[in-house]
This record gives structure tokens, sequence and C-alpha cells, in this order.
């Protein structure tokens, strides 16, 4: 197979980071209000969030390591195939049990695609030009698409209720109530889902893998969640990245239960609620591509230090949520405008860390062991947002919960104020005794096998560093 060039390794991941991410836009403006409209609680949202969270950290970790043993593509794909699933269930579905089954499928395919593109990207860009290759502006790229997917995504969702609502097109009454105005995001969703899985298929090609065996990924898939788990355990630099991950997860979950119940009540309705959340999300959204490309050169301007940077951004994001949480309680003009400033400062300041925080973990860490890096990144700040969705959603509505996610952003900033540079060297894997020489055909057997384990057993590579 021939090598792509970065440049067309970089256009193509982000290609495949636009079409992951404008599904999730598109659902996201309504998805609240759907479930409410159904005649859910936001408590009982908030569990169903919870679900999906949850699941997403029971399987971060072995789809991580599945990646790594069966290959990126194929996990992709698998991931664009249960959220178009997940969408039909959650646009079509009225049971909490029918719901709570949605969001276990949605969590699994959120887990699957957690690491793969981003590890397609950086393997293919090293596999080019080497393990020094310039990294930081291609994740920056796929950041901005991502965040140019969403804010396409939340305008066009957040306008499609009230769009049918005016035109008087009420799906309700075709269906008999199965599918509302409300669900007619998501099932636009479902269709970007299976274009998705289309390009994946088509557009990224991996060198050639070692035949994957049942046998083969039930021994490869534990070994390598092994590994990831020692990897946060032992690396302190990559501790302080999980650490940095657990409260931005804090800080989305907040961002995400929080507003649109808060855009309704201004507004004074569901529809016209979801269409002022569409435009607060695409403005955010649209924060967060400008953060994710002024990344490389934020980290430039601190004399090419990404620790500080991440420092920086995440003080700042702190400080967008104490903001939104003292104008909690006001309806005045001033208020509002300084809330809008806070949701703002939240969204800049994570999309700038992002790129940042990424560039350092896939200088500290090895090819065989990166999805599975990224799984453990991802497991932190999905297991921290479903903790967070739940108190936010059992605290009382005010201020209290958007404070409590702008403490936990501060303390995600504190971790960064000892340089890296302090942080010791990863202990190298014990070395294994050599095996007795072989006769030339068991040697060249034993090579086969070695060459599918050493694909399914990770290690740290000592080096210097997204609904």
């Amino acid at each position: 197979m021939s090598l792509l060039s970065p440049e067309t390794a970089r256009r193509r991941f982000t290609a495949t980071a636009f079409l992951f991410w404008l599904p999730v836009g598109l659902y996201l403006p309504s998805q609240v209000l759907l479930l409410t409209e159904r005649g859910l609680s936001l408590a009982t949202v908030a569990g169903l969030f919870a679900v999906y969270s949850l699941t997403v950290a029971a399987l971060e970790l072995p789809t991580g390591g599945l990646s790594d043993v069966i290959g990126r593509r194929p996990v992709l794909a698998a991931s664009g195939a249960l959220n178009l699933g997940a969408l039909l269930l959650v646009s079509t579905a009225s049971s909490l049990w029918v719901l709570g089954a949605a969001m276990l499928l949605l969590g699994a395919g959120r887990a699957l695609s957690s690491g793969p593109a981003e590890a397609w990207y950086v393997d293919t860009v090293q596999a080019a030009a080497g393990p020094d290759a310039e990294l930081r502006t291609g994740l920056a790229r796929g950041g901005s698409a991502s965040a140019a997917a969403l804010a396409v995504g939340t305008l066009a969702g957040g306008s499609l209720p009230l769009l049918l609502d005016r035109i008087g097109a009420d799906p309700s009454r075709i269906t008999g109530g199965v599918v509302l105005p409300l669900s007619v995001p998501s099932m636009l969703a479902a269709v970007v889902c299976a274009v998705f899985v289309g390009y994946v298929l088509t557009a990224l090609p991996e060198p050639p893998r070692p035949p994957a065996t049942v046998a083969g990924i039930l021994r490869g898939v534990p070994d390598t969640v092994r590994t990831g788990v020692r990897l946060g355990a032992r690396d302190g630099l990559v501790r302080r990245l999980l650490l940095t991950a657990a409260a931005s997860g804090a800080a989305l979950c907040a961002v995400e239960l929080l507003t649109p119940p808060r855009a309704a009540a201004a507004t004074g309705g569901s529809e016209s609620g979801a269409v002022l959340f569409a435009v607060l999300a695409c403005a955010g959204f649209v924060c967060t591509g400008a953060g994710s490309h002024l990344a490389p050169a934020a980290a430039r301007r601190l004399g090419g230090r990404g620790d500080r940077a991440v420092l920086l951004c995440m003080v700042a994001c702190a400080s967008g949520l104490l903001l939104l949480g003292a104008t909690a309680g006001s309806a005045s003009p001033v208020a509002s405008v300084l809330a809008v400033c806070g949701y703002a400062l939240v969204y800049l300041a994570l999309g700038c860390a992002g790129p940042n925080e990424n560039d350092l973990l896939h200088r500290r860490v090895g090819g065989t062991v990166r999805a599975t890096a990224l799984s453990v990144q991802s497991l932190a700040l999905q297991l921290t947002g479903a903790l967070a969705g739940l108190a936010a959603g059992a605290l009382p509505a005010g201020p209290l919960p958007w404070l409590l996610a702008g403490a936990v952003a501060l303390g995600g900033a504190t971790v960064w104020l000892r340089s890296p540079s302090a942080e010791p060297e990863p202990e190298p894997e014990p070395k294994q005794l050599p095996e007795p020489e072989q006769e030339p055909e068991q040697e060249q057997e034993q090579e086969q096998e070695q060459e599918a384990a050493e694909a399914d057993t990770a290690a740290v590579t000592p080096s210097g560093t997204g609904p």
C-alpha cells in the first residue's frame, strides 16, 4: 500500500472529523427538549445522559484496545452504524426502556469513535514523515472541522422544528405522534451517519495487519487495556492530561445540560428555546473552532510550551462557568450579555486547550497504544461528565450547578502549575531474556506469532509531549 502524504492525510482526517460531528450538531439542540416533550423530567433526562456517559466509560478502554488490535477503519465504521441505529430509536421512541437502549447504543458508538480517527492520522503522518513530524496543525484543523460541523449542525437542527411549524408541516399528525417536529433533526443525523460509514470504508487506507482471530482479539484487547491503565498510573504527564480531560468533561456536561432549559425559560417555549439554544451552540462551536485554530499560535507565544497554554485555557474556562453562575439568577440585559460572554469563553478556552493537550499526549506515547491512550483520556472526560450531570440535575436550578462546574474546571488548571519537564520519564518495560536459537522454519512461525502479539501489546515510548 502506498503511503498517503501528510497533506492528504490531514484533508481526510479533517473530512472524517466533520462527518462524524455533523450528526451530533444536528440532534444536540433538540435532544433535551425532545425528551422533555415526550414527558420526561429533567432529572430523568440527566439519568439517560448518565446511561450514555457510563456506557462510554465502560467501553472506552476495550474499544480503544480493539482499534489498536484490528485497525482503525473497521472500528470507526462500526461506530457510525451504531450511531445510526441509536438516532433512529431516539427520534421515534417514547418508552423509557427503549430510550435507555438507544443511549446504550449511542454510548457504544461514541466509545468506538474516540481515538481511531486521530490515531489513524498520527500513524499515517508519522509513517510518511517520521516520528518527529509536525502534528499540532493537523490536530487543530481536525478540531476546527469538528467545531464547524457542530456549528452548521446546530443551526440546521435547531431551526428545522421551527421551520416545520411555520410551514404547517407537522409529522406527528401523519405518524400518530411517533415522529414529532423535534424528532426530524435526529432522523436527518442518522442519514449523515450512513454517509460517514461509507466515507470511512473508502477513504482511510491502513497498512496490512496480521489477520485478526477471535482468540487473538480476546487475548490482545485485555493486554492493551492493561497497558492503557498502566500508562495513566505510571506516567505523571499522562496523569495530568487525564485530570484535565476530567475537568473538561464536567464543564461540557454542565453547559449541555443546563443551557437548553435556561434558553427555553428565556423564550417561553420549547421550539423557540431550541432555536435560541441552536444559535448559542453554533456560536459556542464557532468559538471552539477559533480556539482550535489559535492553539498552535498560543503555544508558540508561550515559547512552545503547550502545558502553559493548557493552564491558561482551563483558567479561562473556569472563569466562563463562574460568569454563567453569577448571572443565572438575573434576566436583565447586562446579565444576559455577560452570560453569553461566559458561554463563549468556555468553548473558546476548551477549543484552544484540546490540540495542545493531544500534542503532548501523542509525543508521549507510542503508536501501538495510541488509540488506547486516547480512550483513557475520553474515559476520564465521560465518567466525570456523567457524575457532573447527575450532580447538576439533582441540584436546584440557579447559580449552584454552574459554580460547581467552574470549581472543577479551576481544579483542572491547577495541575499544570508545575512544569512537565519536572516529570520523570516512564520506566521502560523490563527486557526479557533471549530465547535459544531455533530452526529457520520454527523461527519463521514464531516471528508470525510475535507480530500478532506485538499488535496487541503496547509500550510507552518516552519522548517530549474533542455531541
